[in-house]
């Protein structure tokens, strides 16, 4: 009878945590759909392996439009209307939907081709190489191209001078972050799952390396703003420029 007794009180007894534990059980079962398999989650890969390109094209665009919102208030980069979605967010959109995504459908798809059955850590490994001399110069190649006609770049030169002066810093960036993601796909990932993977990695790095972009030149502008104030101030047109130490 004190074991029935003491089964009723441990089953009647309210779950840690309360009503938050419950939402957090029913967010994590909708998300992923746990054991029936029906969240989103499952829906995704699903529509992922249905529609491959597609899938990605919007996941890419969606991602790349968000990406251009959360640096601009990261940064404290309003537009002259005051909010943070400028005329940039629809051409990063289109940039992630028409040219990031079915590059990277291209690229990845021929690196899992030419890899296909090969789980050796020796191909492992060479993997990884082709991808960071191959395949991310390609990508960064691109992305700072669009980044330049994007920010209003019309002529050959100037797109070239803007590859040419952040492909080093990027490719940096790159050769830290890409062998760790593909070392975390290969081992833990199912190969359909690796685009929308690296667009997230993607979006993480992008989303800093944007956000520090307009910090920087807000602050160039608001010292160039303060320079030409000083100098209306004081009357003189032949003040050497204040040096910052």
């Amino acid at each position: 009878m004190s074991v029935k007794f003491e089964k009723e009180t441990i089953r009647d007894a309210p779950i840690p945590g309360g009503r938050r534990h419950e939402i957090a059980h029913e967010v994590g079962e909708r998300l992923t759909g746990g054991k029936s398999q029906t969240g989103y989650l499952a829906a995704y890969l699903e529509q992922l392996q249905k529609n491959p390109l597609r899938t990605k094209m919007l996941t890419s665009g969606t991602l790349a439009a968000l990406q251009e919102v959360l640096a601009s208030w990261i940064a404290h980069d309003q537009s002259k209307h005051g909010h943070y979605v400028s005329s940039r967010v629809p051409k990063m959109a289109v940039y992630g939907a028409f040219i990031s995504a079915p590059l990277g459908h291209l690229l990845i798809s021929i690196l899992q081709r030419l890899f296909a059955g090969r789980t050796s850590l020796r191909a492992k490994i060479l993997q990884i190489v082709v991808s960071n001399l191959v395949v991310s110069p390609i990508q960064n190649t691109v992305y700072l191209a669009s980044m330049a006609v994007i920010a209003g770049a019309r002529q050959f030169h100037q797109v070239r001078a803007t590859v040419r002066a952040g492909f080093m810093p990027v490719m940096k960036v790159s050769w830290v972050t890409s062998p760790l993601a593909l070392a975390f796909a290969q081992k833990f990932l199912p190969e359909q799952t690796w685009v929308p993977f690296f667009n997230i990695i993607a979006f993480v790095i992008g989303t800093y390396i944007n956000a520090h972009t307009k910090k920087k030149r807000l602050a160039a502008l608001r010292r160039a703003r303060d320079h030409a104030d000083g100098r209306s101030a004081s009357g003189r047109t032949d003040d050497y420029p204040r040096r910052d130490y």
